[in-house]
Parts: structure tokens; sequence; C-alpha cells
């Protein structure tokens, strides 16, 4: 054992003595690589899935170490199977970090349809329905589609494809409708679906106690990066969820600070547009 302890710390001088630029970047690059992977683990069920595979790496290492062979034969062979298990159980992860691996520079905005002009009038409609909704403490979930296409969400509810006006949430949200606990998806200023489903959270990424509409509003958040608006049905309190932030108990001011976007060009002409009460 002493005799491979020397060889590793020899081989670990020789590797320190030849390591140029080139090499350090390389080693960033894996560093950050790793660092990011953890943080889309931390908290989730693949935590555990992790540890676990750290102990059979260990067990392997130990088995070709002292030479046990058939328990060296049975990794061997079972290799494929465990790339294979991986791929499945890491599968929410894994497309967590290419949906924002895709979000880099913003790489995904020429196949975007968004649009902050048409979005910020969708905001200022929908601000207008969310006070006379919370008023009357009518539950309401309304997503705004950016960056990320919504579409899968979409495809579960009922198709409206028409142009979003306070009026037209107040009746789809209208208490015991039918469309009432479903989430509006809108694109641009136009309301796409209606009573959609929306993915709820992995279990231990919510340390809080959620109500079902605030939970399918981070989920879908963490997942996209949608803004979503939540009105309670309980307490009437109005609340904007984005990239698993949530922000609570805005009154009218506060939701309009809050979700108002700058854009290009507008009609007032100082970049920003006016919302109307």
């Amino acid at each position: 054992m002493s005799q491979a302890i020397e060889q590793f710390y020899n081989q670990f001088l020789e590797v320190i003595h030849h390591l140029g630029w080139t090499e350090a970047i390389d080693v960033a690059v894996v560093a950050l690589v790793l660092y990011q992977l953890l943080r889309l683990l931390r908290g989730t069920q693949g935590t555990q899935v992790l540890v676990g595979l750290i102990l059979l790496a260990v067990i392997g290492a130990v088995a070709n170490q002292f030479n046990l062979v058939l328990l060296g034969w049975l990794f061997r062979n079972a290799t494929f199977f465990i790339i294979i298990a991986v791929i499945v159980m890491f599968q929410p992860e894994l497309r967590r970090a290419l949906d924002q691996l895709g979000r880099i520079g913003h790489i995904g905005r020429p196949l975007s349809g968004y649009n902050t002009r048409l979005y910020s009038q969708a905001i200022s409609e929908a601000i207008r329905a969310a006070e006379r909704l919370s008023n009357k403490k009518t539950g309401a979930l309304i997503a705004f589609e950016r960056d990320v296409g919504l579409e899968d969400y979409a495809a579960t509810g009922v198709r409206i494809n028409g142009e979003i006006s306070a009026e037209m949430l107040q009746s789809i949200f209208y208490p015991n409708s039918p469309l009432h606990d479903g989430a509006v998806i809108v694109r641009g200023n136009k309301i796409v679906a209606a009573g959609c489903l929306l993915p709820l959270p992995e279990e231990g990424a919510v340390r809080e106690r959620l109500g079902t509409r605030h939970r399918a509003a981070l989920g879908l958040s963490l997942a996209s990066d949608a803004l979503v608006l939540v009105v309670s049905e309980e307490t009437g309190n109005i609340s904007v969820i984005e990239e698993g932030k949530i922000t609570r108990n805005l009154d009218s001011d506060g939701l309009r600070r809050r979700v108002s976007v700058k854009v290009p060009s507008s009609p007032n002409g100082n970049g920003f547009l006016r919302f109307r009460r």
C-alpha cells in the first residue's frame, strides 16, 4: 500500500511540473461543471442516488485493488446497465441542466416568440384582473411565456388563442367555472390556453408549506424562465414567482414595480409601457 501511495505522489508531482495554462483552464472548466452539477442535485432525491453511485465506485476500486475476481466481473458486466439507470434516474436534473445551458447568452432567443412590448401589455391586463380577483378572494394562476416555450403545458388545457384582457381573465377564473382550477398560459398578448396543468416541484425542493397553486407556479418557474402570477383563494394575497423565488403579499404598486419590464420602444417614448389602472 505504501508503494502505491509513493507512486501516486510521484505522478502528482509530475503532473504539477508539466502544468500549463491550458491544463489550468481544463481543471477550472471541470470544476465548474462539477459545481453546477452539485447545485442541480442539491435538495433533490438525486443527492442520495449520487452518494450511492460514489459508494459503488469505491467498492469497484477496492475490488480492482485487491483482485476480487467475482466482484470485479460483476462490475464490468453491469457497467452498461448502471449507465442506463443513471440516465433514467437523473432525467429531471439532466433536462434542467440542458435547459439552463440553452439560456446562456440568450442562445435560444432567435427561436423564441418572446416580445417585450406584447409581454408588457399582457402584464398590464393581468395586473388589472389580479387586483379585482384579489378583492373578491378568487384564486388565479397566470403564467407568462418568455424565452422558454410552454407549449407542452398549454397542450394539457383548453385552447383559447384570444387577445388577453382583464375581463377575459376574470371570466376564466370565475368560481365554479370549468377552467377555474387550472392555469392560464400567456404568450405575447394572447391567452394560449386555460385550465392547464403545471408541473409540481420535486419532493424536498420546497421547504415551506404551500397551496396547490403556489406549488404548481413554483414548479413551472423551476422548469422554465416563465413569470407566474398567483392570487390566493384563501387570503386574496397576490404573489409573483420567478426562478423559484416567491414574492408575496404584493399590493397594486408593489405588483407593478415587481413585474414592470423595460421595452425597446413604446408609445409614450420613455422606454416604458404605461400601465392602465
